[in-house]
């Protein structure tokens, strides 16, 4: 019997062929077996019109519908079908061969937290319909060779695909997501402007903070107050949390003087070193620095791919015993390469904090090829990789230092003991002397935890001190990355990625602006947060209730398909919700009320299926008898005005045809008038002369006078200037001309 190992990405099959002895053959148990990889996701779903099961061709046109009438969508008749993502094809064609002819599959994708590892796999088993073959389920917690061999040998039975919790749930959080496709539809529309206002689980979370901070930041009113405090020769702040405070420094009474300090204790306090990065914390840090977070993510890939960092796109904020000793003989190497003292590396035991044995890949860290110098990473993979090095290795480093140990001096004053004061003497700054930044202390009462190097002094003096409320800090994308990650809102890497999409200056409708970090709304960011209040989509529990719903799904609580059929309710009220919003938000930003296009519809004769179309082109409205000629798929001939020439009038003519619109990078097909811009032809392709010309119908005789060559004299010319003229005309190509025209002479 032949079994093949199903792994996630090249780079797991290589650390596979590297544990078990080679790409194919036998492994230490005696059977024999294949490695196969995917590369990521190979499907993705089919796009909503070819979703609806049983679908008429006018239900499946309401599916690619912006409408507000044609939503909600109606999930519970989907099939949710999926399509190959595009350029997967060669790697579809290998899985099919190898995974056809074996006997047993073995799921070896990631494991994650959300179930994203077993959607990748099941779907190719579903997708390339295997589920006739025998399953097992390999799991690990990192890609260590003994880690692999130990999960191959120990794999899991499995019964088939819907026995299996982890898949249940990703594959409900990805027909969710599909789902939120409406709340972008619903967002453009209501706003009324040009613009497609993307929505989501994480997109509108960022919009929603980002927004409403800003906000915060701009409406902030400096009210300051005073209060009677002490401060001694050392500068420690001594505080009566009782003491009232004024509007005023000349309300304050002053009825203290000087006192003496009594320190009350001392006690030795330690502060372990911060946890390790994922990719969006990582991406903040280098944000101030200038640099994009698409920047980062390719510059990773690149140096993920030569093993100079680990997987990019890890969930896990610790790292595994095998991971640990793997990178610990090149922790002198790697200190070498970043500028840090290697005598300060005194911790080389696993912190408990930091090592534990969970999750795949392990946080983000530098890789087993530690490079020979920063400059040889700007020479290899470009002038971001040397900023992504120094972060990681020196917050992988700073585990392996010692602990911050600092004294906390606590006491008061002799003659007011109500007041009190406290100051934090560093004993060593252990880890801070390998990664710190000065701007990110430790949430603290920046009046009481005083760090001091001398302590408390001796005698405290009486002062006025002046309380200024701090204004909240303009968003940057550090502090959005704390937002998202105290709400458990994405992943690092899915928040990074998605930080990189809304920012985007190359896209049509950016939501956020960045400039070295700091966060700004565009256009269309600033309409999104204006729709967002009240909404569903824009509710930041959001995340956490999909979550919760995720985990019902797994142990079989509720089903995927009960929990999706509440989308079109959620929908529905956001529909109603946002109306309102935007009503206030054209107040606000002196918007005119959107003015719905109107529309014909009917039986197109071109394909015997009922369409609808605009029934406005270029100033002008389609005739009922117009309209019926553009179903018949008849040519139509009339008068349009050009808005680029001052509303000119000009003559127009063409016919319904199925066209294609560019939004948001993906193309939507629509049926719709398509104007016919060279000269006209008959039904054996003769060049024809224009039905009118300055607003004089040919009569069929005149036709057929200027087919024939003839002149022929006409007295009702109406001038752009609105004066009739007469003249002389013939169809006739000019000198040089490619195309007949109608040649005017005045005598």
């Amino acid at each position: 019997m032949t079994l093949a190992i199903l792994t996630e990405k090249p780079s797991a099959g290589r650390a596979f062929a590297a544990a078990l002895g080679g790409v194919q053959g036998v492994a230490p148990n005696g059977e024999s077996y294949v490695i196969v990889s995917a590369r990521g996701h190979l499907f993705e779903l089919a796009p909503p019109e070819a979703q609806l099961t049983g679908a008429t061709a006018d239900e499946a046109s309401k599916m690619k519908s912006w409408d507000l009438a044609d939503l909600p969508w109606d999930s519970t008749r989907f099939a949710w079908s999926r399509v190959p993502i595009k350029d997967t094809k060669q790697t579809l064609d290998q899985l099919r061969a190898v995974l056809g002819r074996v006997d047993e599959i073995v799921i070896a994708t990631d494991l994650d937290p959300t179930g994203e590892g077993d959607a990748i796999a099941w779907n190719i088993i579903d997708e390339l319909k295997l589920h006739h073959k025998r399953f097992s389920r390999m799991e690990f917690t990192d890609e260590a060779p003994a880690s692999l061999q130990r999960a191959f040998a120990k794999r899991r039975p499995v019964k088939g695909m819907l026995h299996e919790g982890d898949y249940l749930k990703a594959n409900f959080r990805d027909r969710f997501d599909f789902l939120t496709i409406q709340f972008t539809r619903v967002a453009s529309r209501v706003s009324g402007q040009n613009l497609v206002l993307r929505q989501g689980r994480l997109k509108s979370a960022m919009v929603k903070l980002v927004g409403d901070q800003l906000q915060a930041h701009k409406n902030y009113v400096k009210v300051t107050q005073f209060q009677n405090r002490f401060r001694d020769e050392n500068g420690v702040l001594y505080t009566n949390p009782e003491e009232p405070r004024f509007a005023t420094e000349a309300e304050v009474p002053r009825p203290y003087g000087p006192s003496r300090v009594v320190l009350d204790k001392r006690t030795n306090k330690a502060t372990p070193p911060r946890r390790l990065l994922d990719l969006a914390g990582l991406s903040a840090r280098l944000s101030s620095k200038g640099v994009k977070a698409d920047q980062v993510l390719a510059t990773y890939q690149k140096m993920y791919e030569a093993q100079v960092v680990s997987y990019p796109r890890t969930e896990d904020k610790t790292i595994t015993t095998e991971q640990f000793n793997e990178l610990l003989p090149f922790v002198n190497k790697i200190a070498a390469v970043v500028g840090v003292d290697p005598s300060l590396l005194t911790h080389r035991a696993p912190r408990k904090t930091h090592v534990k044995d969970a999750g795949a890949h392990g946080a983000n860290r530098p890789g087993p090829k530690v490079p020979a110098s920063l400059d040889a990473l700007k020479t290899t993979f470009g002038p971001i990789a040397p900023l992504i090095y120094m972060e990681l290795g020196r917050s992988y480093l700073a585990m392996l230092a010692e602990d911050y140990l600092y004294e906390a001096q606590d006491g008061h004053l002799t003659l007011y003991p109500a007041f009190v004061g406290r100051a934090n003497v560093p004993k060593s700054m252990g880890w801070k002397l390998v990664f710190s930044d000065a701007d990110e202390k430790d949430e603290s009462d920046a009046e009481q935890d005083q760090d001091n190097a001398n302590g408390l002094g001796t005698v405290g003096q009486p002062i006025v001190f002046e309380i200024i409320p701090p204004r909240p800090e303009h968003p940057s994308m550090k502090w959005l990355m704390k937002q998202l990650e105290k709400r458990d809102v994405g992943t690092g890497a899915t928040r990074t990625s998605t930080y990189a999409d809304v920012t985007n200056a190359r896209a049509r409708f950016p939501l956020l602006a960045e400039a070295r970090g700091k966060l700004t709304m565009t256009e269309a960011g600033d309409m999104s947060h204006r729709l967002l209040p009240g909404t569903r989509i824009g509710d930041l529990e959001l995340t956490e209730r999909v979550y919760a719903i995720m985990r019902d799904v797994a142990s079989g609580k509720t089903s995927a398909d009960k929990e999706l059929a509440q989308v079109a309710a959620w929908v529905r009220e956001d529909i109603i919700t946002m109306q309102k919003n935007a009503t206030q938000m054209r107040v606000d930003l002196g918007l005119k009320a959107p003015v719905q296009a109107e529309r014909a519809e009917g039986v197109w004769a071109e394909t015997g299926q009922p369409v609808k179309f605009r029934r406005e082109w270029s100033g002008h409205r389609f005739t009922d008898q117009q309209v019926t000629d553009l179903l018949a798929g008849r040519e139509i001939v009339f008068q349009a005005f050009s808005a680029k020439r001052n509303n000119a009038p000009f003559e127009a003519r063409g016919k319904l045809a199925l066209q294609t619109m560019e939004r948001n990078g993906k193309s939507y097909p629509f049926v719709g008038f398509k104007p016919e811009f060279g000269p006209r032809r008959s039904a054996a392709g003769q060049e024809m002369p224009p039905a009118k010309m300055c607003g004089h119908a040919f009569t069929p005789t005149e036709i057929d006078d200027l087919l024939k060559g003839r002149k022929i004299y006409v007295d009702d010319f109406v001038s752009k200037k609105g004066k009739e003229f007469a003249a002389t005309v013939h169809f006739a190509k000019e000198i040089g001309g490619k195309e007949k025209k109608i040649i005017f002479e005045f005598a």
